[in-house]
């Protein structure tokens, strides 16, 4: 979980333990709800309106995944979705889906116990057995 941009040994150690255990979440859209970083929706007939992010789950974690996206936002990965995205809907909404995005790749590296690798792990490793779709296995 530290291989990824923004995500330090305190933020990391906070994840873990406000998640728990990993496989109490069928899919990483259930583990950014428990979080708290998906809209709210409101539908009422034909109409559906969505709204604010929601303000349940764990606060502690939703602060720390937006402390980390403010780190990530600075480098090439996450920063063109953050420009991108920024220039569509907003700063801060932006900084909430990089945030999202970050918990995403939290939920598969726990799930599949796996860290993800980098661009110059990829090109100095020897076993190309080992580096596939972006993902060193340890």
């Amino acid at each position: 979980m530290l291989s990824l941009y923004g995500v330090g040994q305190w933020t990391a150690l906070l994840v873990v333990s406000e998640i728990g255990e990993i496989g109490r979440f069928p899919s990483a859209k259930h583990l950014c709800s428990c979080a708290g970083l998906v809209s709210s929706v409101h539908v009422s007939g034909n109409t559906s309106y969505t709204r604010h992010i929601i303000k349940q789950g764990s606060r502690w974690l939703r602060c720390a995944l937006v402390e980390a996206a403010h780190h990530a936002i600075q480098r090439p990965p996450y920063r063109s979705f953050y420009q991108k995205t920024a220039k569509r809907r907003g700063k801060t909404i932006a900084k909430v889906a990089v945030a999202r995005k970050l918990l995403k790749a939290i939920y598969h590296m726990l799930k599949e116990q796996q860290a993800l690798a980098t661009k110059e792990e990829e090109s100095s490793s020897t076993d190309l057995g080992r580096a596939r779709c972006g993902v060193m296995v340890p």
